[in-house]
């Protein structure tokens, strides 16, 4: 398992270019500024602070503003208007963007043109806009790390499969996608802590739905089965590992242990299976995400009946 550098910022032009079209953004101004930075997962609304003086807003984080906003400025002078923008834009922040496709007028825009601070226009209503942004800049700015393994959407459960190099992973993914299982991410998975319990799997952009099977080669998961075999994202629900046989290792026969392995601080489901010649290992990752959905619910076999018989 190794780190992965956390995002400390992000380019206003790279936010563009990575988001843009999922939250509908179009540039009004402000162009020479897309250097600035993004340093926080969250973005803000000034509100009434605008007619403050001055107005300190939170560094480095996304500004929006609504149509109340745009229209209580226009309430006010000429001079006046000039000042409340003058103090907004003077604040170390990334980018304005303006909700509900709201239209600033040419002097608005002038201030930004000559500050360099780009400003944008959205479709989306400020409530919806805020939250779809909130949850895309939260999991860009995750802490995250990346592991060796596999990442498969199995019955609706993320699974990630660990395991020594050459003890059959990828191999057991084909199983587990023939029988109508979903690929995430092969070899490489980017592992994303999204607020305190929750972990999501993604594959590298440049090895995205490949897989490689020894003998084969590699192979594109999403043109072999199509799209409906492959997913983005998935949040992660257990580990399984496959370990090698080992006749003098004493493996778990009940099911009464309950193990966690930790991933980021964050604990999760953990099976070890042995690997042997002969064994459907695939098939017995499924019988074990089955099982797992079954304790979730509740239900428990009675070992001690079975015990005493």
């Amino acid at each position: 398992m190794k780190n992965s550098e956390h995002s400390q910022s992000l380019s206003v032009g790279d936010f563009f270019a990575k988001f843009g079209e999922m939250l509908c953004l179009e540039q009004i101004c402000g162009e020479g500024g897309f250097e600035r930075h993004i340093i926080s997962p969250t973005a803000k609304k000034p509100g009434l602070r605008m007619i403050e003086k001055k107005i300190e807003l939170e560094r480095g984080n996304i500004q929006v503003l609504g149509r109340t906003e745009i229209s209580y400025i226009k309430r006010f002078a000429a001079r006046t208007q000039k000042k409340i923008i003058s103090n907004l834009i003077s604040n170390d922040i990334p980018c304005f963007i303006l909700s509900k496709e709201t239209r600033p007028g040419k002097s608005f825009r002038a201030h930004f043109e000559k500050k360099q601070m780009p400003l944008f226009t959205t479709v989306l209503s400020t409530g919806k806009f805020i939250t779809i942004l909130n949850e895309l800049l939260a999991e860009e700015f995750a802490t995250r790390i990346t592991v060796h393994g596999v990442l498969l959407d199995v019955h609706r459960r993320g699974v990630l499969i660990l395991g020594k190099s050459g003890i059959g992973k990828s191999e057991c993914a084909i199983d587990l996608i023939i029988q109508g299982s979903k690929l995430i991410a092969d070899d490489v998975v980017e592992i994303r802590k999204i607020g305190s319990h929750t972990l999501v799997g993604v594959g590298p952009e440049n090895i995205k739905y490949l897989l490689e099977v020894r003998g084969i080669g590699i192979v594109n998961i999403k043109d072999l089965f199509g799209t409906t075999c492959v997913m983005e994202k998935r949040e992660i629900d257990m580990v399984v590992e496959l370990d090698r046989w080992d006749s003098e290792t004493e493996y778990d026969r009940l099911g009464i242990d309950t193990r966690t392995h930790s991933i980021l601080d964050v604990e999760l489901p953990y099976i070890i299976l042995p690997v042997s010649p002969g064994r459907n290992i695939a098939s017995v990752i499924d019988v074990a995400v089955r099982n797992q959905i079954l304790k979730e619910t509740g239900k428990k076999i009675n070992l001690s009946s079975a015990i005493r018989e």
